[in-house]
């Protein structure tokens, strides 16, 4: 049903036009705040699935990636069925690395709602998405969820939504926002707290009721802005995206017009809109519906495809430039090519320009050599997420240490800032703010809650969060939240330390030896197990002293006539927890590189040889002294 927002005269044709049977709505919040678990119950008190069927936790965690770690990582659309309506819901990240599937989601979006966590309250992260959704100028209702939980503070948390609006220069509308109270693993929503929810029909009455249906303009021409794109083994290219104005049918012919306004005529071979979480192939979609184009080649995010006797593009979604950069190579050590499937730099160029094509948050460009990349990103979260998955799709290659990218503006040297809020026990207070003011960090505020914990804000450069992260953990004793988000660009703070130890090498290739690490355990933290395979330049623990060392872990115990073979044979090592990827990438300088193979993940030096690092460093030595 599609009814006009003006009041025509007669025989004149409105100059807007409500579709009324849809809404497009998106869900944000931050991370591990309930919203997949909100999204499943929606799905089965909507009818989408039988109560008798079996179905896994987490529907819209359809990546491998996303179910390990608990977390959104790319957008992805369904949608449900209430009475008359069908709701499009639009599942957005938490996470600010990620800001750029946010901006394409949101673009496909005409209202929002914004999930709170009832003991939590709105986090940084929470603000990244929210400030996306108010400059959109999208309708909002809150959801204030987990309201069961021993710690939940409602009332407190309703203020700081409050106060975040207002900081963010929400419109007087904006700030009348409808307001629900949730528990979403029970499937619960109501109005007011002293109430006893039973479903969650409230709130798909509420999204029916406040949020608007997609406004189009009936006298436009077809006009489809390309949102995301997908690729089917049996169909091709796939390009998702709004249909803001006109229809467009199966076979049509029609033109994709790019950022240089050149148009390519294109034939749409099949037309398919969501329902729930699959797709249904149609003969017409309407205006404001969410459709999935196949048959379409050569087009990018951000591209309209629009029909051919009248061209005209809409405005491409623009994304904020990346502040982490990471250089990504081939493998040339010793144990290249024994664990990978793509290995060749060909390979990995043709996949990261892939990867620049469905990420509008990702800038890939040619290295120093012909064998690197450049990937530019939002943070060093997303670079290793990237990693991972490139990782499990059977490439082997090596990463450089995360760098962040500097500004020039009028002859000062800018930096990327960070808003990082730390939540801890009060008695870990004095060594969080120690480490972090050596980093160049500034304390903005502090609330102690008064039950003996606290929440500090700090202004941190983003460079000297790199690394910081297990240090954070290890000082509170893993009982620490950390949560930062880009706060744009600031003057340069000057130079800061970076990790005060230094790395055990290897100087030859061969087996690691127990009775070796036995020996090598004072001089530091150790990353490698008796039996594990080694390469001269290869990082095998973390030294003590700043500076680096070179050992021997394959050295085994010379016998002589004074023992037994057998005797002290029993060595007892200190247990080895591997290095994850994230943990890898934040501990490597910039003289190292981290190893990742499906798998293995393993640290090593730029330079292998130890020689020609010892000459290395003797020159810059003597030039430093010369100077």
């Amino acid at each position: 049903m599609i009814r006009a927002s003006l009041c025509p005269e007669d025989n004149v044709m409105p100059a807007t036009m409500t579709n009324a049977a849809l809404r497009n709505i998106a869900i944000i919040a931050h991370v591990d705040h309930g919203k997949t678990t909100l999204v499943d119950a929606m799905f089965r008190q909507s009818g989408l699935l039988q109560d008798h069927r079996e179905v896994d936790a987490c529907l819209m965690d359809t990546l491998e990636l996303e179910r390990e770690r608990g977390i959104t990582i790319a957008a992805k659309n369904c949608s449900v069925q209430w009475h008359d309506v069908r709701i499009n819901i639009i599942d957005t990240p938490g996470h600010a690395d990620f800001g750029g599937e946010v901006e394409r989601a949101l673009s496909m979006a005409d209202g929002a709602i914004l999930l709170v966590d009832a003991s939590e309250g709105p986090l940084p992260q929470t603000r990244f998405v929210l400030q996306k959704a108010l400059d959109a100028g999208l309708k909002i209702i809150v959801v204030i969820n987990k309201i069961d939980r021993q710690d939940a503070r409602p009332d407190e948390v309703l203020d700081e939504i409050y106060d975040l609006l207002i900081d963010l220069e929400a419109s007087d509308d904006q700030l009348e926002f409808p307001l629900l109270y949730a528990v979403g693993r029970d499937g619960i929503a109501q109005k007011k707290l002293d109430e006893a929810g039973q479903n969650l029909h409230v709130l798909l009455d509420t999204i029916v009721e406040e949020i608007p249906g997609p406004v189009h303009n009936p006298q436009a021409p077809f006009q489809m802005l390309v949102s995301d794109l997908g690729y089917s083994d049996y169909l091709g290219r796939l390009a998702i995206g709004k249909i803001f104005n006109g229809q467009v049918r199966a076979k049509d012919n029609i033109v994709c017009v790019g950022e240089s306004g050149a148009g390519v005529a294109l034939k749409v071979s099949k037309l398919q809109i969501y329902d729930g979480m699959h797709l249904r192939e149609t003969d017409t979609v309407q205006p404001g519906d969410i459709a999935v184009l196949a048959g379409i080649e050569d087009l990018k995010i951000g591209d309209t495809i629009c029909h051919r006797e009248a061209p005209e593009a809409l405005p491409r979604i623009t994304v904020e430039d990346p502040t982490v950069s990471m250089k990504f190579t081939i493998n040339n050590s010793p144990f290249g090519g024994k664990e990978g499937k793509y290995v060749q730099s060909s390979r990995l160029h043709e996949r990261l320009h892939k990867e620049a094509l469905i990420n509008v948050a990702i800038q890939v460009e040619n290295g120093d050599d012909r064998d690197s990349v450049l990937v530019k990103g939002r943070g060093e979260f997303q670079l290793a997420i990237l990693i991972e998955t490139m990782r499990r799709e059977g490439y082997e290659f090596c990463v450089g240490r995360p760098e962040v990218i500097y500004r020039h503006i009028n002859g000062q040297k800018l930096e990327p800032m960070e808003r990082l809020l730390i939540d801890c026990e009060d008695a870990f207070l004095g060594v969080v703010t120690e480490k972090l003011s050596i980093r160049k960090g500034q304390m903005a505020n502090l609330v102690n809650d008064g039950k003996g914990r606290v929440r500090v804000e700090f202004s941190v450069p983003a460079r000297a969060l790199i690394g910081y992260r297990d240090e954070f953990l290890t000082d509170t004793r893993g009982t620490g939240i950390m949560h930062s988000l880009f706060d744009g660009y600031g003057p340069f703070k000057g130079e800061c330390p970076g990790r005060f130890t230094g790395s055990i090498a290897a100087d030859r290739t061969g087996l690691a030896v127990a009775y070796a690490l036995f020996n090598l355990e004072p001089r530091g933290r150790l990353f490698i197990v008796p039996g594990d395979p080694v390469y001269e330049g290869m990082v095998v623990g973390e030294h003590n002293r700043s500076e680096d060392i070179n050992v021997n872990p394959c050295k085994e115990k010379k016998l002589t006539n004074m023992r037994a073979a057998g005797k002290d044979e029993n060595v007892i090592l200190t247990p080895v927890k591997p290095l994850t990827l994230e943990q890898a990438i934040s501990f490597i300088r910039a003289d190292e590189l981290v190893e990742v193979t499906p798998l293995s993940i393993r640290l090593r030096k730029t330079v292998l040889s130890a020689q020609q690092r010892h000459s290395q460093r003797s020159s810059r030595h003597k030039k430093k002294k010369a100077a």
